[in-house]
């Protein structure tokens, strides 16, 4: 399994840079590890469907906690902090970043058209 060696926040463009050590990287947005979070908050409980987290363009993280030496508690300044990021769900995010965040883009367009299909009833 891979670990992660380095990370580097960047908080001006809202991205953290996770460094492995085979070599790799990949930057994520703040937004993006935000509406991803490993937190079952975020992912449903038990067999609930995973949340659809609105709004998170703007956030940004606060600090980064080490957990041991497998993981990182990601404080975001939304005040959302639970979820433990590991370097096997570093390596899940790397690996499926194009497709989950694709998913998540459809998802949001999906909530849209829902949003604004929903017929208005007047009450006299």
């Amino acid at each position: 399994m891979k670990q992660v060696i380095k990370v580097h926040h960047h908080t001006v463009s809202k991205t953290l840079d996770v460094y492995f050590d085979d070599d790799s990287h990949c930057t994520f947005s703040c937004e993006f590890l935000r509406v991803h979070s490993p937190s079952a908050e975020v992912q449903g409980h038990g067999n609930e469907p995973m949340k659809l987290v609105l709004g998170k363009s703007q956030v940004s993280i606060k600090n980064i906690e080490p957990v041991g030496h497998y993981a990182l508690r990601l404080n975001f300044d939304d005040g959302h902090n639970s979820g433990l990021f590991s370097w096997a769900y570093f390596t899940h995010l790397q690996a499926q970043h194009d497709d989950l965040w694709q998913t998540y883009q459809q998802r949001i367009a999906e909530h849209q058209a829902n949003k604004d299909s929903v017929p208005i009833k007047f009450v006299p």
